[in-house]
């Protein structure tokens, strides 16, 4: 059987499917151990007041972007527990940086790793966790009249680079 993720000549092909259409995991234990980085980003809009809450940390929660880090790094570390077909890979280093807008919290999320498959899917968990735990922080903020939240959107989440180097 190929495999697809090892061959230079088939990366279009989807990697977690086999000949015949199944779901699988694909096997690393051939690949040689590289350092490898995956940053990925994403973004949450929200109300001014709710932004000016975030920014003077005065909400009723208490700290939203140290307990959006904790989440967001938490969520890396357990990346494999919820994307099936994920492998658990040593992460050695999670970076998180926020920028806290006027209309928005700004996540961005480097995951480190020495392994044989990379860490991307690592980053995209620790940034909508993140965001996802902001919004739990802040959803009482962002109702409306009605009980909506019209403004409140957690948007353009995409993985930022990849790296991979050889080990020495």
């Amino acid at each position: 059987m190929s495999d697809p993720e090892n061959d230079p000549n088939n990366e279009r092909d989807l990697t977690h499917v086999d000949e015949s259409g199944e779901a699988r995991m694909v096997d690393v234990g051939a690949k040689p151990a590289t350092a490898r980085r995956a940053v990925a980003a994403g973004e949450i809009n929200l109300n001014e007041s709710t932004v000016k809450a975030i920014r003077e940390n005065s909400t009723k929660k208490g700290d939203v972007l140290a307990t959006a880090r904790v989440g967001a790094i938490q969520a890396v570390k357990h990346t494999w527990e919820t994307i099936p077909m994920c492998h658990q890979i040593p992460i050695t280093n999670v970076d998180t940086g926020f920028e806290v807008r006027d209309d928005r919290v700004e996540l961005e999320v480097g995951v480190e790793t020495t392994g044989k498959t990379g860490c991307e899917m690592e980053a995209l968990e620790g940034v909508t966790t993140g965001l996802n735990v902001v919004w739990d922080m802040v959803k009482a903020a962002e109702k409306d009249s009605e009980g909506q939240y019209p403004g409140t959107r957690i948007a353009d989440v995409r993985v930022v680079s990849k790296e991979k180097r050889e080990l020495d």
